[in-house]
């Protein structure tokens, strides 16, 4: 009976938007419109944003993905040790593990680059939706509307940054084929590492533990910004100076208790809460499953090659640790799609927008036939699913191609005007994309990419006549035998030179004719590929600019039928949302609370399982109850994580959480199992995101790591 209620309830909730608390991840356009103090928060919009002065944006960035805070005046910035890690494995050795025992620089002189990682502050936000559309109209062909739309945003960016020196730009699409955000950026290179815990406690748990609760995971890191010593944004230097930030945050080491009001500032990926049921159907059925399953299989793959060689591990760690959250977290949306039904639902709710569509001639012209050319698009894509997803993770798969790719088509994209090249090969682009091939490169292992190439060889070659990709069948010279195949892997890799970094550097200013001088078997496979890659490319361009124009339509009947606004999806732009600490029941009879504590670390310990052994120091520490000034009088313990009702999603990692004054008093890393879904829906009943407490952080800098310093320049004093 139980189930039947919860299933009926979310049924009303997600079938009638109904919701007993916000949901939504508000923009910079609407934080102005909410009474935040009615929410329970003691801090006005302005606090947050004010356009004319400082506000608690000014302390919120984006870090390589994440979101982190400012917490002192001298750019020390905290994110999650999940967003730090790939980081920290640059700079992992076999005889200086820093991913297994974590990195501390004493001073800053011992401070390291964190590569890979940049910095971005929100500075200031402005419509131009009338620009970018202002080149776009009804007779135009849907990839003549894609290109037009493309270009025009690139236009804005660039005059944008020629204005504002040392800035960076984006414009964000809020809406598709409606709307559109021009953001400025402060934008910084210099990042380095500054205190990342032990993986034993960074990553307590491992993927176990991923994505569930009660959760025991100091997931937290800390980096320095830097920049040079006239204060302007620049790459890594020795002479550079630490950032000051207009804004940092207030630590309040007291933290909160249940039911406590708090709030996020952060940089959400992305959602798709406003997409149609042909989009659901085409993930639950084909996209998500066909990664999870793919994912899966090269986490084993990986794992079995440096489970008795660490130097092996090493250079898989930060790819198997990217992967196995993703794939986790597909296997939780997958189970969330099909136990609450989402594709159905939806599509009920479509069923009664085209009945209100018909009902009035006027909407019947304007509106009559967006959905059906919606599916339309869809069952394209779903008869293309095998070759493009293929396609889509076929480079990937073997480093020396993926970068022989790069290396073509930068050949060609650089002697183009910087406005038409690819967005990765612009001038304002072009080092990043340097710096993410090599940094690729020195996590290369010849035999993980052998198997991985064979693999998608093989998939190729199975695929149905129709959707054959040419240059795979080319390459093997017609010649489909697995025989063929492991030829063709050993030769290529026998030959090839472009696991060399120096090499690789040089062949980035070739022009595509050199490039195929140096008779490298992956260049050639990648210049047989490009015309492939192109041609999908096109094939996406066409059906986006044509979705575009439906998905703009569809939000205007949408608002006409149920007589109201929505917030955009997110999209990696600055949101907030706001809630209360809280716990839930994911099942009859179950409630979990929502703050665990070291008590709670020390039961896991000993179980047998690697991935819960406990430093012998928090042991002794907890033995002691050698707790601080950080136990809390209700729970006789350091309190560890906290679970709140907070709309989260991916990027959101890193995200501070705040209570209702603006003080930080955990950082945002996860959300539990059933809210995997909140990509898609979200519900009071089932979303819940998980922080690392703030307490729990202080009390593991002082008690575990003796980071006195850390701690007076974040302003906490025993």
């Amino acid at each position: 009976m139980f189930k039947q209620l919860i299933t009926i309830i979310l049924f009303v909730i997600i079938f009638t938007n109904i919701s007993f608390t916000d949901e939504g991840m508000y923009p910079l356009s609407e934080i102005h419109k909410l009474n935040l103090r009615e929410k329970g928060l003691k801090i006005s919009s302005k606090d947050i944003y004010n356009s004319n002065g400082v506000g608690i944006i000014d302390a919120i960035v984006n870090v390589g993905g994440c979101t982190g805070s400012f917490i002192s005046s001298e750019g020390l910035i905290i994110t999650n040790h999940h967003c730090a890690f790939g980081a920290v494995q640059s700079i992992t050795t076999k005889e200086n593990d820093y991913v297994t025992d974590g990195f501390f620089s004493k001073n800053r002189d011992e401070e390291r680059q964190a590569k890979g990682l940049t910095i971005r502050i929100t500075e200031y936000y402005r419509d131009v939706s009338k620009e970018v559309l202002s080149v776009v109209s009804d007779t135009m062909e849907f990839i003549s509307r894609s290109k037009a739309i493309e270009k025009k945003m690139k236009e804005i960016v660039l005059e944008t940054e020629k204005n504002n020196s040392g800035k960076r730009a984006e414009v964000s699409e809020m809406f598709p084929g409606k709307s559109y955000m021009l953001f400025i950026y402060t934008f910084l290179k210099d990042v380095r590492l500054v205190y990342v815990p032990p993986r034993s406690i960074g990553e307590f748990g491992g993927e176990e533990d991923n994505w569930v609760w009660p959760r025991h995971t100091g997931d937290f890191s800390f980096l320095r910004a830097y920049v040079a010593p006239d204060g302007s944004p620049a790459e890594y230097s020795v002479n550079n100076i630490p950032y000051h930030p207009r804004k940092f945050l207030k630590i309040n080491p007291n933290g909160v208790e249940e039911n406590d009001a708090v709030f996020i500032l952060g940089y959400p990926g992305r959602t798709f809460r406003h997409r149609t049921s042909h989009y659901l159907s085409y993930e639950e059925d084909i996209r998500l499953r066909y990664i999870q399953e793919l994912y899966a299989w090269e986490i084993s793959v990986m794992e079995n090659l440096g489970k008795d060689n660490r130097e092996v591990a090493i250079k898989h760690d930060a790819r198997i640790k990217s992967l196995a959250n993703v794939e986790k977290n597909f296997r939780g949306k997958l189970q969330g799609m099909k136990r609450l039904h989402l594709a159905d639902k939806k599509k009920k709710e479509e069923e009664e927008l085209q009945r209100f569509i018909e009902s009035d001639a006027k909407r019947v012209q304007l509106y009559g036939t967006v959905l059906s050319k919606i599916d339309d698009v869809y069952k394209e894509m779903r008869a293309n699913a095998q070759k493009e997803l293929l396609l889509d993770n076929f480079r990937q798969s073997s480093t020396l191609l993926n970068t022989a790719y790069t290396l073509y088509e930068a050949s060609i994209e650089m002697r183009k005007p910087d406005i038409e090249r690819e967005s990765q090969f612009m001038e304002r682009n072009i080092i990043r994309t340097k710096e993410s091939v090599m940094l690729t490169l020195k996590n290369y292992f010849e035999e993980t990419d052998k198997i991985f190439l064979k693999k998608f060889l093989l998939d190729a070659l199975s695929l149905p006549f129709h959707l054959r990709i040419s240059a795979v069948d080319e390459v093997l010279q017609g010649d489909s035998s697995e025989k063929a195949i492991d030829a063709f892997i050993q030769n290529a890799f026998q030959h090839s030179q472009l696991h060399d970094e120096k090499i690789v550097q040089e062949a980035f200013a070739k022009y595509s004719d050199d490039l195929e001088k140096m008779n490298d078997a992956f260049i050639s496979f990648a210049k047989k590929l490009y015309p492939t890659y192109r041609e999908l490319k096109e094939v996406r361009q066409r059906r986006d600019g044509e979705l575009n124009k439906l998905f703009a339509l569809l939000v205007d009947v949408k608002k006409e039928f149920q007589k109201k606004e929505f917030i955009p999806d997110a999209n990696s732009t600055l949101r907030l949302t706001f809630g209360t600490i809280k716990g839930y029941s994911p099942a009859d009879a179950l409630y979990t609370s929502p703050i665990t504590t070291v008590n709670g670390i020390v039961q896991k310990n000993n179980s047998g399982r690697e991935n819960y052994s406990v430093p012998e120091k928090i042991l002794d520490l907890y033995s002691a109850k050698d707790f601080g000034r950080y136990k809390t009088q209700k729970l006789n313990d350091v309190p560890v994580a906290l679970l709140y009702n907070l709309d989260t999603s991916g990027g959101n990692s890193g995200s501070p959480l705040m209570n209702e004054r603006g003080e930080l008093i955990g950082v945002n890393f996860d959300r539990t199992f059933d809210a995997t879904i909140n990509d898609y829906a979200w519900s009071e009943l089932y979303s819940r995101s998980i922080a690392v407490d703030i307490r729990y952080v202080l009390w593991i800098l002082e008690k575990f790591a003796g980071a006195e310093d850390l701690l007076k320049e974040m302003n906490v004093t025993k």
